[in-house]
C-alpha cells in the first residue's frame, strides 16, 4: 500500500514523514475491517513473504473504508487532520479494485494477473457483475496490463491533482495467467 501512496504523489503527504502513511495503514489493518468486513485484501506470497496485494470493496462501502483509514490516522499527529478521501473513486454498481501492487522483484511472473483474477472471482461471488479501477494517466504500463486483461474505458476521474482513466470489466471473465 505504501508503494501506491508514493506513486500517487498526494500533495497531502508532501510535508508528512515517510513512515506516517505506513503507520496509518498498519493501524487500519489492526481493525480487521479491511480483511473482509467492509473491504477485501488478498495477498500473493512466495516462500512465506508477501510479494503482491490486491485491495478492493463494493462501491457502496467506499465511505466505510475511508472511515477506517480516517480513524487509523487519528493517533498520528502529522496526518490526523488531512482529508485524503475528499474525492470519490468508485463508480456505481461495481466492485472497486482500489489498489494492486507487486514487489518490483516479482513483476513479470503473472502475480498481478492472478491477483486480479482472484479479486474478480470474489466480486462475482458477492453478486457484482462489474469490477472497476482507476489508472493514472502517467502509468501507461499499468494501463496496458489492465487493457490486455480485458478492462475497457468507463470514464475519467480526478483524484487529488491526478487524472485517471476509470476502467471496468465483467467480474465473471476468466483471465489466463
Amino acid at each position: 500500500m505504501s508503494l501506491i501512496y508514493d506513486e500517487m504523489e498526494l500533495e497531502e503527504f508532501e510535508e508528512v514523514p515517510d513512515e506516517d502513511p505506513q503507520r496509518m495503514i498498519e493501524n487500519a489493518y489492526q481493525r480487521r475491517a479491511l480483511l473482509g468486513y467492509v473491504a477485501t485484501t488478498l495477498v500473493a506470497e512466495v516462500d512465506g513473504n508477501v510479494v503482491g496485494m490486491a485491495f478492493g470493496y463494493p462501491d457502496s462501502n467506499e465511505i466505510a473504508v475511508n472511515r477506517v483509514y480516517e480513524q487509523a490516522a487519528q493517533s498520528i499527529p502529522s496526518i490526523k487532520n488531512i482529508d485524503f478521501f475528499a474525492d470519490p473513486e468508485s463508480f456505481d454498481d461495481e466492485f472497486y479494485l482500489d489498489s494492486l501492487a507487486v514487489d518490483s522483484e516479482y513483476r513479470g511472473y503473472g502475480i498481478a494477473t492472478k491477483l486480479i483474477n482472484a479479486i474478480s472471482q470474489h466480486a462475482h461471488s458477492l453478486g457484482y457483475e462489474t469490477i472497476g479501477l482507476n489508472v493514472d494517466y502517467e502509468n501507461p504500463k499499468a494501463e496496458r496490463l489492465y487493457r490486455r486483461l480485458g478492462f475497457e474505458d468507463a470514464g475519467h476521474i480526478m483524484i487529488g491533482d491526478h487524472d485517471y482513466n476509470h476502467l471496468q470489466m465483467e467480474s465473471n471473465r476468466e483471465i489466463l495467467a
